[in-house]
């Protein structure tokens, strides 16, 4: 069965607009590579209850969860509390992120401010990084890394190739085809029904459609479909057909 892979990205700085996101283009990206699709995104600030309530829901669900952002030590990240409490366990000093820190800490003190750093829903499993030896954690199909993209990314790509190559699909076996419309009907209310009638006959195909504008007038819509190339040759017939029936201009899509 094909799982639904889902991201949530963390930080008030994120949603105040003080930095832009970084993630979300990444994580589709490495599905992506690997034939599988990012289904939904969710931005969230550093709010403990709001973060347990959707980590709550999520982990209901069975989607598998990509969560960038707010597993440090200050008083600012709430990623780590608010798992927790779905979980229902208390934090605790996670004894193997315990020696990732002391080999990243090799010579130093092991303060209990640094030890914070793997102090993690009891029960969980570490997520190596690569970057500087500070582990995130994973728990329920849920991978919580930090919010710095050069340690979340490559976290995030060990745990798809670690947990999830029975889901991969060969990229080279898709292909994505569309059509530019133009003319008075070429738009999407016009053209529902054919729509409807494409992903009834085709139902292991992605059909898609994405209007364009300039200013308040319609330059085109974009009507395609994604998936194995003989069945996409013949939906995308079946389309040109309708559309040249209906008076409506085409080309392909560059």
């Amino acid at each position: 069965m094909s799982r639904t892979f889902g991201a949530v990205i963390i930080g008030d700085e994120i949603l105040s607009g003080k930095r832009q996101d970084k993630h979300f283009a990444k994580i589709a990206e490495l599905l992506g590579a690997r034939g599988l699709r990012l289904s939904w995104v969710e931005y969230l600030g550093d709010d403990r209850e709001r973060l347990a309530a959707t980590f709550r829901r999520t982990m209901a669900a069975g989607d598998v969860v990509f969560s960038c952002g707010g597993i440090g030590n200050t008083p600012d990240d709430h990623t780590r509390q608010a798992v927790a409490a779905t979980l229902g366990v208390d934090l605790a000093l996670h004894p193997e992120g315990f020696e990732e820190l002391k080999v990243r800490f090799a010579g130093e003190e092991i303060t209990d401010k640094r030890k914070l750093l793997v102090t993690f829903p009891a029960g969980v499993q570490i997520i190596p990084n690569p970057f500087n030896r500070i582990p995130g954690f994973m728990a329920n199909d849920h991978y919580f890394v930090p919010g710095f993209p050069q340690m979340a990314h490559p976290m995030i790509e060990w745990a798809l190739d670690t947990f999830y190559r029975d889901q991969f699909k060969a990229v080279g076996g898709m292909v994505e085809k569309a059509f530019l419309l133009t003319g008075p009907t070429a738009y999407e209310s016009a053209l529902l029904d054919l729509m409807e009638r494409i992903v009834a006959d085709y139902p292991t195909l992605r059909l898609f459609s994405l209007p364009s504008l300039v200013g308040k007038e319609r330059k085109h819509l974009e009507l395609g479909v994604e998936g194995a190339p003989e069945l996409v040759d013949l939906a995308m017939e079946e389309i040109r057909v309708e559309v040249e029936r209906r008076g409506i201009h085409w080309v392909w899509r560059p």
